[in-house]
């Protein structure tokens, strides 16, 4: 298996990270439009882990928004799977790339939406992924696999849902993924900041387009942003959050292959988090279509959201100055196989002073990374396997959450996630 990841930041330099630590793939790629940054992650590999782990490591520049770059770089070091690990707005042209280069594709973000012309807050327009699904008959024709939303949360949240479906109950009223943090970041004084954990991009793209529930009975729809919020009690002691509805792609992923009566998302943001967003909305600092500004050099087009996204401290770059833990996970209710009422939470926690001690790689982008390298290791290893475009679900659950949770000096990653029963 040789892998072209597409993507240094964040998450694609904590994919690095932990694959380095693994031995079931032949070479990756390590691109960026950046080729310094992706020279930097493979440094921190030879550093940590010496010239044989390194040595299976290469840097290449790329430009993300190019298939055909993208296809050419896959096929130059003859990839057999590309990583996407940039932001979402590029999952066309890589999807594209991918597919010309005759190589399967892997992403933890789908493809954007689009919100409906006239009833934005009622009906959906074009659904994440929808773009992605309508060429399935082309990777399928090819024989290729295109393996989507297989990051923490679309990713982890629906290996969860698979397994309650598979193993906890015989009915399920609802699949709600709930995700929730205590994380702080401080300045230099020691001051909180406001510094998101992941890319502002990717956060202002879900937070503010309307979210999208699906109910058995009617299909899918959306709300008003920051709609129905409600309390929820996280574990391993981050405690009560509030969370509100958030456009996400385990919405779209989990009806078609999971049968629910409901499928939700929520995420807890926080009443500062939520008030930030609502000014950017109100100012047009979201937006992505580009404004004429002067500059020192003259007008250049610049389009809003970039600037807001340059302007904050870079996700990668703040794990030294967080602390706290991130919980990703699935609250599901339904009926047992013993036909009783049942409502369990499954769920993995990621502390932030554990993943910066061992991956230098703070939490958020480093629990977004872990389940792609997983499930590459079950695809090279075929237990997993598959042609066209297919979501997390569309796998047996127990190998990976087994593979996961199984401790290094057996072979696993020694992540164990829990599962609490509620009722």
């Amino acid at each position: 298996m040789k892998i072209l990841l597409v993507g240094a930041g964040g998450v694609g330099d904590a994919f690095a990270k932990i694959i380095a630590r693994r031995s079931f793939y032949e070479h990756v790629i390590v691109s960026d439009y950046d080729l310094g940054r992706a020279e930097r992650t493979i440094a921190a590999i030879l550093a940590r882990h010496g010239a044989d782990v390194a040595g299976r490591f290469t840097a290449a520049q790329i430009d993300a928004s190019d298939p055909d770059r993208v296809a050419s770089v896959a096929r130059e070091h003859g990839a057999t799977h590309v990583m996407n690990a940039v932001e979402p707005k590029f999952v066309p042209t890589i999807f594209a790339g991918a597919l010309a280069a005759g190589a399967d594709y892997l992403d933890m973000a789908m493809s954007l939406s689009e919100p409906h012309p006239t009833d934005p807050t009622a009906q959906t327009g074009v659904k994440l992924g929808d773009d992605q699904f309508a060429q399935a008959g082309d990777w399928e024709t090819a024989g290729r696999l295109a393996l989507v939303g297989m990051g923490v949360e679309p990713g982890l949240s629906d290996v969860f849902a698979r397994y309650a479906s598979d193993h906890l109950f015989s009915e399920i009223d609802e699949l709600g993924t709930r995700d929730g943090a205590n994380l702080v970041v401080r300045d230099e004084a020691g001051n909180e900041i406001f510094a998101p954990s992941f890319s502002i991009w990717t956060t202002i793209e879900e937070c503010l387009n309307p979210p999208v529930i699906f109910e058995k009975d009617r299909g899918w729809f959306t709300t008003p942003p920051f709609s129905e919020p409600e309390m929820f009690d996280f574990p391993e002691g981050i405690g009560p959050v509030e969370c509100v509805n958030v456009e996400h792609e385990e919405v779209l992923l989990m009806p078609r292959w999971l049968d629910a009566k409901r499928v939700t998302f929520k995420y807890g943001l926080g009443e500062e988090f939520i008030g930030v967003l609502k000014t950017l909305h109100l100012l047009g600092l979201d937006s992505v279509d580009p404004v004429r500004v002067r500059t020192a050099s003259g007008p250049a087009m610049v389009a809003p959201r970039d600037v807001v996204a340059a302007c904050l401290p870079d996700p990668a770059t703040i794990g030294p100055r967080m602390t706290g833990k991130t919980c990703a996970g699935v609250w599901v209710t339904g009926t047992g196989p013993d036909g009783a009422p049942r409502e369990v939470y499954l769920y993995h926690v990621a502390d932030n002073e554990w993943t910066m001690a061992e991956y230098d790689a703070q939490c958020v982008v480093w629990q977004t990374a872990l389940n792609p390298v997983i499930a590459l290791e079950l695809l090279a290893a075929g237990t997993w396997g598959g042609i066209g475009v297919l979501g997390p679900e569309a796998f047996d659950a127990k190998p990976f959450l087994d593979l996961m949770s199984a401790p290094e000096s057996e072979g696993g990653y020694g992540q164990p996630w829990g599962l609490q029963d509620r009722l």
